[in-house]
């Protein structure tokens, strides 16, 4: 954690200012120690260059699995495609020249793959999420100049009101318990001007027949470690099949997912062997998940309108998009 994070952080729970305690510093960054709240009196630990406020163990336990397993499977600099770099612009609509010396809000950051190309526009980049993936990105870009990770809970972010530029929650809000509630967490820690961008699975009658829906009952009950091994076993026997499907002209690209894997060729230039790997992965993405709650158009449109936020944009691109910006404040005589 860097020094200067401090005049952004503040206690969650009361929105009082935080000192820090006990601090043990390595090469400019504060390792260890302590926040300490002025006004609750509530304290936070700082463990591994991440301040924490939230428990160790929570709902979002999958994820902290999941991206450590699969630190650095979709980061552009392994894949060596612009897969993430293509999302992240197409969704956000943001251009990286805008973004320089710019402050942003990564909500849900994972092991860091869109905080990779938001740190190469030359934005400060606060990284944030619930599970222990905090560590994930930590270690993918810990000690990068323009970086802070930050594990805390959407819905009582440990942030000053208007302290963000640019806001981003890409892949996250559809897996939290209350997806609205969630949402309006964000406008508050917009500046004034400043522009959100999210995405929820769009919700569709089609959802019933894709075979996750009605396996992840049974199988996010399943502990992480087990689930991946059964996962394993999924990929090896069904891949091969769902390639073949895959190929087939025209109807391939759907019928594809009538199998409970992930088979991503027809949709990146991937190797076979980081075919297989992304398999893994977002087949394990798809099972274990505690909460999966697609969402409409109207209802993301109302979000926005809820959060007092203008300049909406909602549209379809693979996920369900909404953009918005938070109005300036008029000054009065």
């Amino acid at each position: 954690m860097k020094y200067t994070l401090m005049a952004e952080l503040c206690c969650p729970t009361c929105k009082a200012d935080l000192a820090l305690v006990s601090a043990q510093e390595v090469r400019g960054e504060v390792e260890s120690g302590g926040l300490t709240c002025g006004g609750c009196g509530m304290e936070y630990p700082i463990v591994g260059f991440v301040p924490r406020f939230v428990l160790p163990e929570n709902y979002a336990n999958n994820f902290g699995f999941q991206w450590n397993t699969f630190r650095r499977t979709q980061l552009d600099s392994h894949t060596g495609l612009p897969i993430s770099r293509e999302r992240f612009f197409a969704s956000t609509g943001w251009l990286p020249s805008a973004l320089v010396g710019k402050v942003l809000l990564d909500v849900g950051c994972g092991a860091g793959r869109f905080v990779e190309i938001a740190l190469s526009t030359g934005a400060r980049v606060v990284a944030l999420d619930y599970s222990a993936a905090a560590d994930a990105c930590w270690q993918n870009f810990g000690f990068h100049p323009g970086l802070d990770v930050v594990q805390g809970d959407i819905y009582h972010l440990p942030f000053r009101a208007d302290t963000f530029d640019c806001i981003y929650c890409l892949g996250v809000l559809q897996h939290t318990p209350d997806v609205r509630r969630a949402f309006l967490s964000l406008p508050e820690v917009l500046r004034p001007g400043g522009r959100l961008t999210v995405d929820v699975y769009p919700r569709s009658i089609q959802n019933i027949l894709w075979p996750k829906y009605w396996l992840r009952p049974v199988t996010r009950c399943i502990p992480e470690a087990q689930l991946f091994n059964v996962v394993r076993v999924l990929v090896e026997y069904l891949l091969p099949m769902s390639l073949r499907i895959g190929r087939i002209p025209l109807a391939g690209r759907k019928l594809r997912y009538f199998l409970p894997i992930a088979n991503h060729e027809p949709d990146f230039p991937l190797s076979l062997a980081q075919v297989k790997e992304w398999a893994l992965l977002d087949t394990y993405d798809m099972l274990s998940p505690a909460h999966d709650h697609p969402q409409s158009a109207r209802a993301l449109r109302r979000w926005f309108c809820d959060g007092g936020l203008k300049e909406i944009e909602i549209f379809r691109k693979g996920h369900l998009i909404g953009r918005g910006a938070k109005p300036v404040q008029e000054c009065r005589a």
